[in-house]
């Protein structure tokens, strides 16, 4: 399966292009009456069976060449990134079809980018890059090491450190930030973090009069994703105002465990007094997650704590 339906002909109608389909695929016609309902029923276009396919929504033209693929009862089926088919309710129809296979014996061969896919379908993987073999094994672990790659190209040798100008205090409106870090459980500066380990994100500042309602926003964003962010932090949805000192202050957002997943990420940081009243921010500071084992995926709560340090 590589381009489902690619064979039908648009001008013949559904049924017709079952027949037409199922024989190059190998079966013969008292094969395919005995699976016919079996396909149509599979592919839920109904009374569109005896339409012609080029009255097709692609939608309806790829479930039904899934279905025709899938009831060929092959020995080995090679899959070319032709999952995503439908909705989820489908989607899910077409694992549960794979899985039942796969029990009465059917070997598969699965070409996909998607994580889960091969999670989810192989129990061993082989991951390639232009034309070599970089890894073979366990599947867990192969796609463990194609994420480390694909999330952190170019970009581990990256240190997570921003140094910020100086400004004179006639520009300042009261709180100027001076460098952003993060630091690991014994104060030492982090070029790069770990899924799942604890961490410190710190934001150095210069304060020339004591603030007593001070709040700290983070907006988190995948460098190469769509933009939106992915998580976002603030002391005053946490209903926690910080106090800070004329001088050198460190506030601190501190991370029992780090719940973002192999990648790289541009960080918005916003210090605001009360809730409106902006008093410095960065942003666009890109820092880089590393795998620490297990961590391919994550969606879960972000423990933390809020501090601000006057030394």
């Amino acid at each position: 399966m590589i381009a489902l339906g690619a064979g039908f002909n648009p001008v013949l109608t559904g049924r017709e292009n079952i027949y037409a389909n199922m024989s190059i695929l190998g079966l013969s016609r008292q094969e395919i009456n005995h699976v016919f309902d079996q396909v149509v029923d599979f592919a839920e276009i109904g009374d569109a069976i005896d339409s012609p396919v080029q009255s097709y929504s692609s939608g309806m033209g790829a479930r039904l060449g899934f279905a025709c693929a899938i009831h060929t009862e092959p020995d080995i089926l090679l899959i070319d990134e032709v999952l995503a088919v439908g909705d989820v309710k489908f989607r899910a129809k077409c694992y549960r079809r794979l899985a039942k296979l796969r029990e009465r014996g059917t070997s598969f061969v699965l070409v996909s980018h998607s994580t889960n896919s091969i999670l989810s379908l192989c129990e061993t993987a082989v991951y390639l890059s232009k034309g070599k073999m970089i890894l073979a094994g366990e599947t867990g672990e192969v796609m463990r090491q194609y994420e480390t790659d694909l999330f952190t190209e170019g970009a581990l040798k990256a240190e997570s450190v921003m140094i910020l100008p100086s400004r004179s205090q006639s520009d300042s409106e009261g709180i100027d930030i001076t460098s952003l870090f993060f630091r690991d459980q014994d104060g030492q500066k982090l070029t790069a973090l770990k899924s799942g380990q604890p961490s410190e994100f710190c934001v150095q500042c210069n304060v020339h009069e004591a603030f007593d309602d001070i709040n700290l926003n983070l907006s988190i964003r995948e460098r190469f994703g769509e933009g939106d962010s992915i998580l976002s932090l603030s002391t005053l949805h946490d209903q926690i105002s910080l106090r800070v000192m004329a001088g050198t202050n460190e506030l601190r957002l501190q991370m029992p465990y780090l719940g973002l997943r192999p990648g790289t990420y541009l960080m918005n940081v916003h210090v605001r007094r009360g809730s409106f009243y902006m008093l410095d921010s960065v942003e666009g500071f890109e820092f880089c997650v590393e795998d620490s084992g297990g961590m391919s995926q994550c969606q879960f709560y972000q423990p933390r704590n809020w501090t601000a340090i006057h030394p």
